[in-house]
């Protein structure tokens, strides 16, 4: 059969607009014969995202981005996305930008919430975020760090102008002075060590010798601590205790005037009857040495006994023996 130019004609045109659509929808990353969910995001700066974007949910790819317009009048954007039925997730999730890479350019992904809100359907509108890039955190990370530096710059200034006006002519005299005092103190010191080396070098054979005694006596202390720890120290110490428990115990009868130590301590008449007994027995013993003849009378072929005469100086001279004697 024979076509005529005219079919042939239409035929081309029908097979032109049919490439055409599928061209579109290819472009567009939608398919013209898949049942596919809208969604609607609305931002207020998109970032350079652009139709046909993929969209994603965990990096796996399920819609595009079909169209960007303004919203109203306070120059926000409605974003228009196709997701495919083949995931569903609750209308709390996220629509949320982010940069594709360090050069820019931006990526539209679905953060699911799996929760007890409703599915999300077609035509829903959901939340919006837009999550900072490589290069916001870096300006975030380095704006701190920008400040302090400059305000580190700042102090370093200030710092320098008041060392130049404390540094002046004379000041700056007297630091080359002490660092030269300084050097010569080094000299000073390098000097003094050489001199130490040398002495030790020359007594090191003393010095050895003595280290040597040292560890001797060091031996010696270990050996009389060995001594004393199997002498049983702790019983003689407790032995010890005992006495001086006992010798507190004497002492306290004493204090209250128990026994003859106690009478003594606490009766005032004892103590000085025996005081002037005491006295009394001087006396005598006195008068004994310096007049015999009173108490010895030895008379040889029957001589009379001499009269004593008492002499001037008689230490006992005036005191009456039958007179009681005062206590003191």
């Amino acid at each position: 059969m024979k076509l005529s130019r005219e079919i042939k004609t239409g035929i081309i045109v029908v097979a032109g607009i049919a490439a055409f659509l599928f061209g579109l929808s290819y472009l567009k990353s939608s398919p013209l014969f898949e049942n596919n969910k809208t969604f609607y995001a609305i931002y207020s700066d998109v970032g350079g995202l652009k139709p046909g974007t993929q969209v994603s949910i965990n990096g796996f790819n399920v819609g595009n981005v079909t169209d960007i317009r303004f919203k109203d009048g306070t120059g926000k954007l409605l974003v228009t996305l196709t997701v495919t039925n083949d995931f569903e997730f609750s209308k709390s999730s996220i629509a949320e930008l982010f940069d594709t890479g360090i050069i820019g350019g931006k990526g539209l992904q679905i953060v699911p919430v799996f929760d007890d809100a409703p599915k999300a359907q077609s035509g829903d509108t959901l939340q919006s975020k837009i999550k900072p890039g490589l290069t916001e955190l870096v300006q975030q990370k380095l704006t701190p760090l920008q400040m302090k530096v400059e305000g580190a710059v700042s102090h370093a200034d200030s710092l320098l102008m008041n060392v130049n006006q404390i540094l002046d002519d004379p000041t700056k005299k007297q630091l080359q002075e002490t660092i030269v005092s300084m050097n010569q103190l080094v000299k000073s010191f390098k000097t003094s060590a050489d001199n130490l080396n040398v002495l030790l070098e020359n007594n090191k054979t003393q010095l050895d010798s003595s280290l040597k005694n040292v560890n001797h006596i060091t031996s010696n202390f270990s050996k009389l601590s060995d001594s004393l720890v199997s002498a049983d120290l702790g019983r003689t110490l407790a032995e010890f205790q005992g006495t001086v428990s006992k010798l507190n115990g004497i002492l306290a009868k004493i204090e209250q005037g128990e026994g003859s130590l106690g009478k003594l301590h606490k009766d005032d008449a004892l103590y000085n009857n025996l005081a002037e007994a005491s006295r009394e027995l001087d006396l005598l013993l006195q008068d004994f040495r310096l007049n015999p003849k009173r108490y010895v009378n030895v008379s040889v072929f029957g001589k009379k006994q001499k009269e004593y005469t008492l002499p001037e100086d008689d230490p006992a001279e005036g005191e009456n023996p039958n007179e009681p004697k005062e206590n003191n």
